[in-house]
């Protein structure tokens, strides 16, 4: 099976590719931007908090995503149609 470099995935994730090349940045810090390590670590930290939320709303979307697929394909699973229905009808006059 073959599977994409990381280049071609990370392509296809913006946002995450993005987050990846802050934290290099930070890694090289070629622009001097931070002089103590507490700058540094509070940074890291930041980075590492929207990293983690932005895998797991992908991974979301992700499997949301193969649930809706997994049950368009079954026969009989009708889930966007409207009901024909329209309630109760009232007992009393």
């Amino acid at each position: 099976m073959y599977k994409e470099s990381l280049e071609e995935r990370l392509r296809k994730h913006p946002a995450l590719r993005a987050r990846l090349e802050a934290l290099l940045d930070m890694v090289e810090d070629e622009s001097g931007q931070f002089e103590r390590a507490d700058d540094a670590e509070e940074f890291l930290i930041s980075q590492l908090r929207s990293l983690g939320q932005e895998v797991l709303q992908q991974w979301a979307i992700s499997e949301q995503q193969q649930v809706e697929k997994h049950w368009d394909n079954r026969p009989g699973v009708a889930r966007k149609q409207k009901k024909g229905s329209s309630g109760t009808p009232c007992s009393g006059a």
